[in-house]
C-alpha cells in the first residue's frame, strides 16, 4: 500500500469542514469553547505547571471531541427518523449525557488544579 499525502492532506480539510459545521452553530460548542478560553486564561495568569496543562489541554480535547459526537450522532438521528420516535430521543439524550460526563469530569479537574492557585491569592 502506498501513502498518499494528498489524500491524507484532504481528510483534514474534511475534519476541519467538521468542525466549522459545528462552530458558532451548537450552543453548547460554544459554551464550551467560551469556557475553553477563560480556562487557558487562567492557567496563563496563574503559570499552572507543565503536567497541569496537559491534564487540562486533555480535559479540553475530551470535552469538544464529545461534543463534535453528539452534534453528529443528532444529526445522524434526525437524518435516519425525520418523525419523531422515543427511541431516537432516547439515543440523543444518552449522546447529551456522555458529554455532560465529560464536561462534570473536566470541572472536577478544573476545581482540583485551581482552587490552590485561588487560595494562594
Amino acid at each position: 500500500m502506498r501513502y498518499d499525502l494528498k489524500k491524507q492532506l484532504r481528510s483534514f480539510v474534511y475534519a476541519g469542514k467538521g468542525i466549522a459545521a459545528c462552530v458558532g452553530k451548537e450552543q453548547n460548542l460554544s459554551f464550551h469553547l467560551i469556557a475553553t478560553v477563560l480556562v487557558v486564561t487562567a492557567g496563563i495568569i496563574f503559570g499552572i505547571t507543565r503536567t497541569e496543562w496537559l491534564v487540562i489541554i486533555l480535559c479540553i480535547g475530551m470535552v469538544i471531541a464529545a461534543e463534535l459526537f453528539n452534534s453528529a450522532i443528532e444529526r445522524l438521528v434526525d437524518l435516519a427518523s425525520l418523525e419523531r420516535r422515543p427511541l431516537a430521543g432516547q439515543v440523543k439524550d444518552i449522546a447529551a449525557g456522555a458529554v455532560l460526563v465529560c464536561a462534570a469530569a473536566a470541572a472536577i479537574i478544573g476545581l482540583i488544579i485551581f482552587i490552590p492557585y485561588l487560595i494562594e491569592l
